[in-house]
């Protein structure tokens, strides 16, 4: 049996291990079974804790999609994650590093039960994101069903598109979101954000993430987004991102500077189940 916590982060949902205490090793088809919402736990995405690879960090982030591939990156996971850290009393610390496949992220308690996580600074290369164009550009174009799409593309630690948009109610989410998330300009797939800028102080978004598809939140997705509107001369550099499950206060003070994010973590029960 094994032991997890039902979380989520503005309705972007997780089921959260501790690999620590427990002997986990998790095949992608475990996991898959226990992301699916009818004959499993159900969830978004699963998270492992973890014993850190390196000295300066408190642990390891791991994280799986719903499909049971792992990723590297996941802004709403990261703040369930001290959540559980905390409440599991793993650890007693205001502020807590952790390992992940990107690099290192820092964790923050602050006032009013939120969360703020240091998500690093953004990455703008093609080869970094990774995206098979030649140039860095602010924004690239490709050809869909006779006509073009434009798109804004960097990596969070995990690569992001992002589209504006009018309206996000009636953006294409359902047709473009698949088609450029498995584009080959993308070698490892890529996270869709559609954002509607409504004033330089905020957005709306939504986003289709790769192998989860539409999620009710996205705190990778809303850095991006911000970073693409920042970038554009669109936003300011505190914005409200609202998205389906509620708003993150995205803050980011521009290129070489990494992206804070902040928002709620919410625990929703215990449980237990047999692989």
């Amino acid at each position: 049996m094994i032991n997890f916590t039902k979380m989520h982060g503005l309705g972007n949902d997780f089921v959260v291990i501790d690999a620590i205490g427990q002997d986990i090793n998790l095949t992608a088809e475990q996991v898959h079974f226990i992301a699916d919402r009818h004959f499993g736990v159900g969830c978004d995405q699963l998270l492992l804790v973890e014993r850190p690879v390196r000295e300066n960090a408190d642990f390891k982030y791991r994280i799986f999609n719903a499909d049971g591939g792992e990723v590297a990156q996941c802004g709403n996971g990261a703040r369930c994650f001290a959540r559980f850290v905390r409440e599991k009393k793993l650890t007693a610390k205001d502020e807590v590093t952790v390992d992940t496949n990107a690099g290192q992220l820092l964790l923050r308690f602050i006032d009013g039960g939120l969360i703020t996580v240091n998500m690093g600074v953004p990455k703008h290369a093609p080869e970094q994101i990774p995206l098979l164009m030649k140039d860095e550009a602010v924004q690239y174009s490709l050809e869909y069903d006779g006509g073009i799409v434009s798109f804004s593309a960097l990596s969070m630690g995990n690569p992001h598109a992002v589209i504006q948009v009018e309206d996000v109610v009636s953006a294409p989410l359902e047709t473009v979101g698949p088609w450029l998330e498995k584009h080959p300009v993308f070698s490892e797939r890529v996270n869709v954000g559609f954002m509607q800028v409504v004033n330089r102080q905020r957005i709306k978004l939504r986003v289709y993430e790769r192998g989860a598809a539409e999620t009710l939140a996205c705190g990778s997705g809303a850095c991006a987004a911000v970073v693409a509107g920042i970038e554009q001369g669109l936003l300011d550099s505190n914005v409200s991102v609202g998205l389906p499950g509620g708003d993150l206060l995205i803050e980011w003070a521009g290129r070489g500077q990494p992206v804070f994010m902040s928002g709620p973590a919410v625990s929703v029960y215990e449980g237990q189940i047999r692989i």
